[in-house]
């Protein structure tokens, strides 16, 4: 599945306005799922697959890897990856590779129900508490920070 070579030099216009689509909307749009698309969405995203094939690539292998992760299959990730390096677009390939590279733990987080997003937003509540704070207080005002209001000693 190799990209075609594509004419980059002519922008992709909305089709409700007809400004040139920014590359972060692009990418917003690349992998949210078109039932989750508002009209004007979903028209963007239909001009965009239309005037760009590399997009229409890039959106085919997020939803194709969004599904993926939400059937919680890992059988089909070996042929996601690659299908991924075989598109020849740099970012992609970077991506699948480093997927790759560490399968099993890839496989375990799509198969396994366990997550450590509980314990990684405590240690980030943690830290941004500790930036903010730094050369203003001791201990004490740190505790009363990070302790909930009805806490006592």
């Amino acid at each position: 599945m190799l990209a075609p070579d594509v004419d980059v030099s002519e922008p992709v216009r909305d089709p409700d306005t007809g400004h040139m689509i920014s590359s972060v909307v692009a990418a917003a749009l690349c992998i949210k799922p078109r039932g989750l698309l508002a009209d004007r969405q979903a028209r963007k995203v239909n001009a965009l697959k239309q005037g760009s094939t590399v997009f229409a690539i890039m959106r085919g292998l997020a939803m194709r890897f969004n599904g993926i992760l939400r059937s919680r299959n890992s059988e089909a990730l070996d042929e996601w990856i690659d299908d991924a390096i075989d598109t020849e677009l740099t970012a992609i390939m970077r991506f699948a590779s480093v997927l790759r590279r560490d399968i099993d733990a890839v496989k375990n987080a799509i198969e396994l129900p366990w997550s450590n997003g509980q314990a990684e937003g405590q240690i980030n509540r943690l830290k941004m508490l500790k930036r903010a704070m730094y050369g203003r207080a001791g201990p004490e005002l740190m505790r009363a920070r990070m302790l909930p209001l009805n806490h006592r000693n």
